[in-house]
C-alpha cells in the first residue's frame, strides 16, 4: 500500500486538537470548578461572603469551560 503524501493533512494543518490537548482542556475545567466548590464550601463554614462569590464564579467558569471543551 503507497500513502500518497499530497493527500495526507496534518491536525496543524485542520486546526483539530490532538486527543491530548481535549483531555488536558477538560482537566483543568474540572479542577477549576472542584475548586471553586470547595473555596465555597470553606467560605460557608467561615462565613465569608467574599469567598463564597469567588467560590461560585470559580465554579460557574469550570462548568462553562468544561460544556465547551466536551462541544469540541
Amino acid at each position: 500500500m503507497v500513502l500518497d503524501k499530497d493527500k495526507i493533512q496534518t491536525q496543524e494543518e485542520t486546526g483539530e486538537l490532538a486527543p491530548m490537548d481535549q483531555v488536558e482542556e477538560r482537566v483543568d475545567a474540572e479542577m477549576k470548578k472542584l475548586e471553586g466548590e470547595a473555596k465555597k464550601q470553606v467560605a460557608d463554614g467561615l462565613q465569608d461572603k467574599e469567598l463564597a462569590r469567588e467560590g461560585e464564579r470559580l465554579q460557574k467558569e469550570g462548568e462553562q469551560e468544561l460544556k465547551e471543551a466536551k462541544e469540541r
